[in-house]
């Protein structure tokens, strides 16, 4: 909240580290080896990246006398804080740690880590919208898109699955900041919007892996469909609420002339929707024997939060308010 209302960059670098320091004790909580590394690399990363936006900062502020945010900077101190914020956000080239936080982490940390925890930085991309080097911006998005498509491919851990997914649909948002704020606000928001419904769907059904995904079906039939239809929307297939994106960023782009771009993030976000379609074809193809797993996880009582079917319903249908949530 602090660096979101900030405009002064000792300020947002403060809340940068309380955010980094408030988190690490959620990752770390369950006690594992695994969360422990997570925590680790998660605070080397974070730091790295804090240093690298302080250091920058008070370069800018040697060479033009202010520690605005809006304002214009030196060329070489915006290109590092943008390469910093990008480390933050886990995009690529500079992704490598994101999949194994998520991994080392639970469902609900992961969330957060998936959710809340980009919200300071893109606020600062946000604020220097008038100073960022495009080349730049557009080029990592094109990358996050192609990497976190084909690595995803590889990957039988949902949750890596999703921190692959999260780092293609970065890939979408900044490049939607660097054409328009409206979409990328509306980019982020349904981003926000499908995270929270698969991660607490993979929480509730107890999915850790593709395999667990065939005898998901028993313990509510009715979620898992509305599970599968959420990872096409993910995907951005019409008349799913995924499309809208999508399509208004490659409008944009197209309106400036950016043709082989926008083929290029279009041919690049297809591995992505393979994997969303594997992950609903292997449930479905496992879906009539009673297996011994089957009956036993059928055993086990299901909570489902109040939260989760209003989620799910806006991460579908909302395709025809596209005019509304733009404006």
């Amino acid at each position: 909240l602090i660096t979101m209302s900030s405009h002064h960059w000792l300020l947002a670098w403060l809340g940068l580290e309380l955010n980094t320091l408030s988190i690490l004790p959620l990752i770390i909580k369950a006690h594992h080896p695994r969360a422990t590394e997570a925590a680790t690399k998660y605070f080397l990363i974070q730091a790295t990246a804090a240093a690298l936006i302080l250091f920058s900062s008070t370069l800018n502020a040697w060479q033009t006398g202010h520690w605005s945010i809006t304002n214009p900077s030196s060329p070489a101190a915006t290109t590092t804080i943008t390469i910093a914020i990008m480390l933050k956000l886990g995009l690529a080239p500079i992704h490598a740690w994101y999949p194994e936080v998520i991994q080392g982490s639970t469902m609900n940390t992961a969330l957060i880590l998936s959710t809340w925890q980009k919200l300071a930085p893109l606020t600062l991309l946000y604020l220097m919208k008038n100073n960022l080097p495009n080349n730049l911006i557009l080029t990592i998005g094109a990358l996050s898109i192609l990497i976190g498509g084909l690595v995803g491919l590889n990957q039988t851990q949902t949750r890596k699955i999703m921190a692959f997914s999260s780092i293609a649909h970065m890939g979408w948002l900044i490049i939607a900041v660097n054409m328009s704020l409206d979409i990328a606000t509306m980019t982020l928001a349904l981003y926000i919007l499908f995270t929270t419904a698969m991660f607490t769907s993979f929480n509730i059904t107890t999915t850790k892996t593709l395999m667990d995904l065939g005898v998901a079906w028993s313990q509510s039939p009715i979620l898992l469909l509305t599970m599968l239809i959420t990872l096409l929307s993910m995907g951005g297939l019409p008349p799913l609420t995924g499309f809208a994106p999508k399509w208004l960023i490659l409008t944009s782009l197209c309106h400036t002339k950016l043709l082989m771009l926008s083929a290029l993030i279009t041919i690049t976000s297809l591995p992505s929707l393979f994997f969303y379609i594997r992950m609903a074809y292997l449930t479905t193809l496992t879906t009539p024997p009673n297996t011994t797993n089957t009956q036993h996880k059928w055993r086990h009582k299901m909570s489902c939060p109040w939260i989760l079917s209003p989620t799910m319903m806006m991460a579908l249908l909302l395709l025809p308010l596209t005019p509304l949530m733009i404006t």
